[in-house]
């Protein structure tokens, strides 16, 4: 196992939560992206922001081979439906959400001018709903929110309106040991590795391009126009997976575990539309691992798909695979990691680009048979 003296925690969990705690709702990055460029503006030989909001840093190798990793900027959020004449505000969702979670939330409301609104998600009170009701998942049209106003007028004066995105009210904390929990954590814990790595590699063969990616949560948007601009020759994105070692879940349904180390993915998504890994990408993480004594899982996960999908299917088709953070409670308010898989995934990330030699990628490419 990794242990806390292979690595400085307080350091991750900085990093952690200054991110975790920054609100970017799929179309709405821009917060996130600010501090995403801050972060990379030394560590790149160029940098900059596509047409789609997805921010590009690059590493120059010593040859044209290509490298690409993606992380996505965007939390799942809500967006503002209609306010009614006593100041209560419907909403829709930008994203996957289980609603069970939602009602009895804090929320954050962006109003105009950038100012973020405090206000609850509330609901018909207990005393009041039938036997029946009580039983049910209340349906996400039938929650509001409050944010103290008595009028429409009220709300509007904050300068809230119809369209205005909405996040989690959620601070990043520390837990006991290695675990720490906030919001956005999907993928804000994939941000953090993939900035990491790409701040301390040396530039090896083939050159490094990070990307920061937009709208992943509503369709792996970014990922596909900024794999269409770079053409990379292998890539990888880093993203979470379900960390379902929890009460009530049986062994053989554990997608992976806190504190086992990061996910090497090997297919995820519905009916063939997720990632199938190309299997020589698997077997280089995989070979990584073991020669850096990185612990690590195989990850099977029958739902659910990263960046690498759209990335895979871009122009000829690009060699891709997946190093997941295990995460507890995705899409939530109170995701759960642990800092012991965060460094690891680091660490994995750091080697595959190390081993990347001219020959390896090469070989993976499109082979002239005749």
């Amino acid at each position: 196992m990794i242990t806390m003296k292979e690595f400085r925690a307080e350091e991750y969990l900085s990093f952690l939560k200054k991110y975790s705690d920054a609100n970017g709702p799929s179309g709405f990055e821009d917060e996130v992206r600010s501090l995403v460029i801050e972060d990379l503006r030394e560590a790149s030989d160029k940098l900059w922001i596509d047409s789609m909001g997805n921010v590009i840093a690059l590493k120059r190798g010593a040859t044209d081979r290509k490298l690409m990793v993606a992380a996505h900027m965007d939390e799942i959020g809500l967006i503002v439906k209609h306010i009614d004449e006593k100041g209560f505000i419907r909403f829709s969702p930008i994203g996957g959400w289980n609603e069970r979670i939602l009602p009895g939330s804090r929320v954050r409301i962006r109003a105009s001018g950038g100012k973020w609104v405090r206000g609850v998600i509330g609901v018909k009170p207990p005393h009041l709903m039938t036997p029946e009701e009580e039983k049910k998942v209340i349906e996400m049209n039938k929650l509001f929110i409050d944010v103290g106003a008595s009028s429409k007028d009220e709300v509007t004066s904050m300068g809230i309106e119809k369209g205005s995105p909405i996040v989690f009210d959620q601070e990043f904390v520390s837990l006991t040991g290695f675990r720490a929990t906030g919001k956005a954590l999907d993928n804000r814990v994939g941000l953090v590795v993939s900035l990491k790595a790409f701040i301390e590699a040396e530039p090896r063969d083939a050159s490094f391009y990070f990307v920061a990616t937009v709208q992943e949560e509503v369709g792996l948007k970014g990922a596909r126009t900024s794999a269409f601009q770079i053409s990379p020759h292998v890539a990888l994105a880093l993203d979470t997976t379900t960390a379902n070692d929890v009460a009530d879940v049986e062994e053989h349904e554990a997608v992976a575990k806190l504190g086992m180390g990061p996910a090497i993915k090997i297919v995820d998504g519905r009916s063939g539309t997720g990632l199938l890994t190309h299997p020589n990408v698997f077997e280089k993480l995989l070979s990584v691992a073991k020669e850096r004594g990185i612990p690590y899982q195989a990850e099977v996960l029958t739902g659910g798909t990263t960046d690498s999908s759209a990335i895979q299917l871009t122009k000829e088709g690009v060699p891709a695979g997946t190093i997941s953070i295990p995460t507890r409670y995705i899409h939530s308010q109170v995701e759960l990691l642990d800092l012991r898989d965060v460094h690891g995934a680091v660490e994995l990330l750091k080697g595959f680009y190390e081993s990347l030699s001219v020959e390896w990628i090469d070989s993976i490419r499109e082979k002239v048979i005749k």
